[in-house]
C-alpha cells in the first residue's frame, strides 16, 4: 500500500496499479474507483497507515489514543454524561482504585479529553467538546460539537 495523491490534491490509499490505472481507497469513506494512473502521485514519507487512519474523525483517534479499556472508556462516557463532576463522586462511581482512576484521569487530560475544574468548591472533571464529540460519535451520531 502507498499513499497517493490525485490532481485535486485528495488523498488515497494505492489498492492496485496495472498499466493504465490504479484503484485507490478513499480513507475517509471506504470507497474503491480507478483513476488513470498519470493523474496520480506517490506521497513520499507519508505512512499508508496514518492515511487510512486519517479517515476517522479526529476525536475519535485522540480517544481511542487514551483509551486502554472498557473500564477506561467507561470512565470517560460518565465525565462526558455527568459531568462536570466532584472527584470524590466520580471515585465513588468509578470500580476503580484510588491511584487507577487518578492515573486514567491524568491520561485523559494529557490527550486533551477532561479538564480539572472546581465544583462546589471541590476539584473535580469536565468533558472538553473534544471528548463530547468523540463520544458521540462512538454512540453512532453523525452529529459534531462545534
Amino acid at each position: 500500500m502507498q499513499t497517493v495523491r490525485d490532481a485535486t490534491g485528495a488523498t488515497y490509499l494505492l489498492v492496485k496499479r496495472s498499466a493504465d490505472s490504479s484503484r485507490v481507497r478513499d480513507p475517509a469513506t471506504g470507497e474503491e474507483r480507478y483513476v488513470d494512473n498519470d493523474e496520480l502521485r506517490v506521497v513520499d514519507g507519508e505512512s499508508p497507515l496514518a492515511t487510512a487512519a486519517s479517515g476517522v474523525p479526529a476525536p475519535v483517534r485522540q480517544a481511542i489514543g487514551a483509551v486502554r479499556d472498557d473500564r477506561s472508556l467507561g470512565l470517560l462516557a460518565v465525565v462526558v454524561d455527568e459531568g462536570p463532576i466532584a472527584a470524590i463522586d466520580l471515585l465513588d462511581a468509578a470500580d476503580m482504585c484510588e491511584s487507577d482512576l487518578h492515573g486514567t484521569i491524568s491520561e485523559f487530560r494529557a490527550a486533551g479529553l477532561i479538564d480539572e475544574v472546581d465544583v462546589a468548591g471541590r476539584r473535580g472533571y469536565e468533558a472538553t467538546s473534544v471528548a463530547v464529540e468523540a463520544m458521540g460519535l462512538l454512540r453512532g451520531g453523525s452529529e459534531s460539537v462545534e
